[in-house]
């Protein structure tokens, strides 16, 4: 018999330049941490359990991402986003709160994930801005960098775009869009000029492949490397990343999608 059989699906966005990424962490701030410390303070117990729908890394950020609260008596879910909201720090804020079902899994369920990488190029920008976007330097052939890009869509082995956990032996992920766009429309704080995305989309993503296929687009439009080397490295079976990952603060969990359109 489940002790906490009542499921609560909510909304959140956060800015991870703070935290240890989401995973609770023996000795770090972290996202989930930070979330299960607020919800004892707001519940006055802690009879529950919490479960993400991703786990962003160190540095990364979040703009609309999803979480499962499991407690053992119903709620309205939408009573605690206020009090929530009241006591979270001001980097992190709840948006909407679902009911959810017994047979939905929010890790399994996801239908698709969306990230951006968020860069600048030319003059450095204010340093304020070093919270979501990562400087890429003084110039960038933007046209290369979207024939780069392109050839990330489709099913590939990603093996030497990602870092290889020991338990990781399946490589081959498939993205839907791959692209570079401008920023989205929620970000009007950036700078007007010579900021761009690469976002991407797929239902899931090996350990820091969205970093290390962002730093190969990067290097693409830098001229330190060539569309043919991208183009092998999809068909490669060597282990070596093409290239180091880049900065965790220009990436951006934009999205998660749920099959049948859930929590929309």
């Amino acid at each position: 018999m489940q002790t906490k059989p009542f499921k609560y699906l909510f909304r959140i966005q956060y800015l991870g330049l703070r935290y240890h990424g989401w995973q609770v962490q023996k000795g770090v701030k972290t996202i989930q941490g930070t979330l299960e410390k607020t919800f004892r303070y707001v519940l006055q117990h802690e009879n529950f359990k919490i479960l993400g729908s991703s786990r962003t890394d160190t540095g990364v950020s979040c703009l609309n991402g999803a979480f499962e609260l499991f407690l053992p008596y119903i709620i309205d879910p939408n009573s605690l986003i206020g009090p929530l909201n009241d006591f979270l720090p001001a980097d992190i804020r709840i948006l909407e709160g679902f009911q959810s079902s017994y047979d939905f899994n929010v890790i399994q369920d996801v239908a698709n994930k969306s990230y951006g990488y968020y860069f600048s190029f030319g003059p450095k920008p204010h340093p304020m801005y070093a919270g979501s976007v990562a400087y890429a330097g003084q110039s960038l052939d933007l046209g290369l960098m979207n024939e780069g890009a392109a050839l990330f869509k489709g099913k590939h082995d990603f093996r030497r775009f990602c870092s290889q956990g020991k338990n990781t032996h399946d490589f081959i992920r498939e993205i839907t869009y791959a692209q570079i766009d401008e920023p989205s429309e929620h970000f009007t704080f950036l700078p007007e000029k010579n900021v761009k995305v690469f976002r991407v989309k797929g239902s899931g993503f090996l350990m820091h492949q969205v970093r290390r296929m962002a730093a190969c687009l990067i290097s693409l439009g830098k001229g330190e490397l060539k569309l043919g080397e991208i183009e092998e490295a999809l068909t490669s079976s060597e282990k070596t990343p093409l290239s180091s990952k880049a900065p965790a603060n220009g990436l951006i969990l934009e999205k998660v999608s749920f099959v049948g359109d859930k929590f929309e």
